[in-house]
């Protein structure tokens, strides 16, 4: 049931309850006649005078109590249009308290009325009322049942889901002519319920026959009304509706359905790409999280970033006593600060710009605020654009990491988190050689200084900057071209906000020195990820949108990896998050081997990749730099 807004006059509204009051005084005024009435066999001349003086009495004080009763249930400020079973106990309880209350004030009133008088005027009050309310709803089922929906102007539509989100979805579009849909069929896999009819709708088939009916009923539009569907269901599901022309919806998920206590078209919502993955959701310890962030200053680099900002934003769910956001670029911070003030996050935080190659900066910043944690996020990824400026890339990643880190264990950081990636697992390229080497870094300086340090290595996350997502949609919105660098190509995906649960549970989890390995579950063929994508627009791969193949860019591969061979895995209490074991090296070796790759890339030479390779032997230098 859905109350109007008292606090704003509707005339709308006004016009509508006076309307409602005055039916029901008619209906209670001639539902006690009624009673008396047929109480004497239809005949005006057998009532007795004292019957037709006690009703004259009583009616007035009897019609106020009982229009005051609705009042108190709510019959007045209800939208009867969503009425259901609620409804009609409230009536009944309404008009049964009503009669109770007659019953006294006839007796105070020593007013003396038959006894099935009040059983009969309570009867036909309720009916009457009943289907004063429910008139509407009655005209348009009539009007359905016996001359046919108006479809003139609508688009046609096939709903997936036979429950009770699909009834109420139904129901929604039917009283709601501005949605300009007219529901043709219902899929549904239960068998049972095939061949039935909903609201005077056939469930014709399982989801076999999506195809089938879209194309018999000359669907437009395909809405998926399942809110307790497992990932995995509506992933399958998808992959079947989207081999039709037709538009794709799917209903929010259950707790919203039960929030609102109904399901709204305004809730509906396109289908995302998360929802074609068929991930099931990530759960992570959140007391573990609160305990291990909570109460303690929490420090962010590249906080502005995709996944620098995500985890900011669930940082400050968990009550940190300080949150640092630090980044370069002052556009990013600018909007995560105003997105904060907008939202109404009441973290305690503060928004400096600053850049992790300065040491003296980021060392400034620690030992001003002395934050317990560090989470760097802070880099370079674009592959491509790294291939072709290695030197900014080791910078960065390689020497920005360290001096951060250096800064974190020189002012008592308690723990430092680095965000890494797939790609520094046997590296093609100098993105991930850099961010192998910043692995490396991390869990030698866990030996030397008692700051404890990790990483948390990760593949793609879904609608970050840069991802081949973000691209693809663009490329769908400007009519195609979509460009895929190879017809094979996979990649690992996981959304923005469940890769950084996973690295705030991962981090509660770091004793020192540990790569932690997120479970990205399944890889995505990306010439699928973009068939699928065109097809959820409503257009057909090939023949709306063209695919071009362009090749793999410099330094990509074909396959992502997780994990190198020579490091085995471990297990952890979360089962999507698994533990690296480190490869031994020669402290001393290292160090010197970053002396002379740091002197290369400050002086802009071009036999970086050749000294990363010494450093990385499992890195396979591209044919770009091999150029150099």
């Amino acid at each position: 049931m859905h109350n109007i807004n008292e606090g704003q006059f509707n005339p709308m509204l006004a016009v509508r309850i006076i309307f409602l009051v005055v039916m029901d005084a008619a209906i209670i005024t001639l539902s006690k006649f009624a009673a008396i009435f047929i109480r004497f066999e239809f005949s005006f001349a057998a009532i007795p005078e004292r019957f037709y003086f006690g009703f004259q009495e009583e009616i007035v004080p009897s019609v106020i109590i009982t229009l005051c009763v609705f009042g108190l249930f709510r019959l007045y400020r209800s939208l009867w249009d969503y009425a259901g079973v609620d409804e009609c106990l409230r009536i009944f309880a309404a008009a049964l308290l009503s009669t109770v209350l007659n019953i006294f004030l006839n007796k105070a009133m020593d007013i003396f009325m038959f006894r099935s008088y009040y059983v009969m005027s309570f009867m036909m009050i309720y009916l009457g009322v009943f289907f004063l309310r429910f008139s509407y709803r009655f005209a348009r089922w009539s009007r359905n049942a016996f001359f046919g929906r108006d479809t003139a102007g609508k688009r046609s539509a096939l709903i997936i889901g036979a429950g009770d989100s699909g009834n109420m979805l139904i129901k929604e579009i039917e009283r709601n002519p501005k949605a300009g849909l007219c529901v043709r069929c219902i899929i549904d896999d239960d068998t049972a319920k095939q061949g039935k009819y909903i609201h005077g709708i056939k469930v014709v088939g399982g989801r076999r026959c999506i195809t089938e009916a879209a194309a018999r009923f000359d669907i437009e539009e395909i809405i998926i009304a399942i809110p307790t569907a497992s990932p995995k269901d509506i992933k399958e599901i998808l992959e079947i509706a989207s081999g039709t022309s037709c538009r794709l919806r799917i209903l929010p998920n259950l707790s919203q359905i039960i929030d609102n206590g109904t399901v709204r078209l305004s809730e509906i919502r396109e289908v995302k790409v998360e929802d074609l993955l068929g991930r099931e959701p990530v759960k992570t310890d959140l007391k573990t999280v609160m305990e291990y962030v909570g109460g303690r200053v929490v420090a962010v680099t590249g906080g502005g970033g995709s996944i620098g900002s995500e985890l900011c934003r669930q940082i400050a769910k968990h009550n940190p006593a300080l949150l640092i956001v630090i980044d370069i670029y002052e556009n990013n911070i600018y909007d995560l600060q105003q997105e904060f003030i907008r939202n109404g996050v009441n973290a305690d935080a503060r928004y400096l710009i600053a850049s992790v190659r300065d040491y003296d900066r980021i060392y400034e910043i620690f030992k001003k605020y002395g934050p317990d944690i560090v989470y760097h996020a802070a880099a370079h990824k674009h592959v491509p654009l790294m291939e072709e400026s290695p030197n900014e890339a080791v910078k960065n990643n390689v020497f920005g990491t360290y001096k951060t880190a250096k800064a974190a264990a020189e002012c008592a950081v308690k723990r430092f988190v680095l965000i890494s990636t797939d790609k520094a697992v046997n590296p093609t390229n100098m993105m991930g050689a850099s961010k192998r080497v910043c692995e490396m870094l991390v869990q030698q300086l866990d030996r030397i200084y008692e700051t404890e340090f990790v990483a948390v290595r990760f593949g793609n996350v879904l609608a970050s900057n840069g991802s081949v997502v973000k691209l693809f949609e663009k490329q769908i919105a400007c009519g195609g071209p979509v460009t895929v660098t190879h017809k094979d190509i996979v990649r690992y995906f996981m959304t923005i906000p469940e890769a950084v649960s996973l690295v705030l549970q991962a981090g509660a989890y770091a004793k020192g020195g540990e790569i932690f390995v997120l479970d990205m579950g399944e890889p995505v063929k990306i010439d699928d990820l973009a068939r699928k994508m065109i097809r959820l627009t409503g257009y057909v791969p090939e023949k709306d949108i063209e695919i071009v193949y362009t090749g793999l860019r410099p330094g990509e591969k074909l396959y992502e990896e997780t994990l190198m061979a020579e490091e085995g895995l471990s297990k952890t209490p979360n089962r999507l998050i698994h533990i690296g074991k480190p490869i031994e090296m020669d402290y001393g070796v290292f160090l010197k081997q970053l002396e002379k790759l740091e002197e290369a890339c400050e002086k802009n030479e071009e036999d970086t990749a050749r000294i990363m390779k010494e450093i990385v032997p499992s890195y396979s230098i591209s044919d770009t730099l091999k150029k150099i």
